[in-house]
């Protein structure tokens, strides 16, 4: 059986944002145990011209299920807005984009490999495929994003590993 499109994006994506989901909740965790308030562990930075910690979150909902709602539609516009301030908040981000991809018709999403998209942010506007733009622009993001929000909690002296990253393989098992 040949890998598809929707093979190489979706499993990938619903893996990490599950690890990412599970960062908030060691979020939480080290909140707790550390009498850190909540809105201070999710904003925080590694550097001071760096996003914090709760945008790391929901870059990661916006490279992977808005990535795909951008390509349905032609345009991806990054969000460039607050991000929840509560655990809960972040979670319902994390919750809407994975159950966004757990919805996503294998077939519909094959058939936008070819789609003209855009990307636009601001006076920028970059002209891509389906596939070059996830490929070459969502995903390196949505994996950095991922990344910075896990280094942020580690920096923080959270016990992350990378096995927390990782999230559940998809084993043969």
């Amino acid at each position: 059986m040949p890998l598809t499109f929707h093979d190489a994006i979706i499993p990938s994506n619903l893996q990490i944002l599950r690890a990412v989901k599970t960062l908030v909740d060691k979020a939480a965790a080290f909140g707790e145990e550390n009498g850190i308030a909540e809105v201070d562990v999710i904003d925080t930075r590694l550097v001071a011209d760096m996003l914090p910690f709760g945008y790391q979150v929901l870059s990661c909902a916006d490279n992977s299920a808005g990535a795909i709602r951008g390509v349905e539609a032609g345009v991806f516009a990054p969000k460039i807005t607050t991000w929840p301030t509560t655990y809960a908040g972040l979670h319902r981000v994390i919750d809407a984009a994975i159950a966004d991809l757990e919805a996503v018709d294998a077939e519909a999403f094959d058939a936008l490999v070819d789609v003209e998209t855009w990307f636009v942010a601001g006076e920028t506007r970059i002209p891509f495929t389906g596939a070059s733009f996830l490929f070459s622009f969502a995903q390196p993001n949505f994996y950095f994003h991922a990344a910075t929000a896990y280094d942020i909690l580690r920096a923080q002296g959270a016990t992350v590993g990378k096995s927390d990253f990782m999230g559940v393989m998809r084993s043969r098992r």
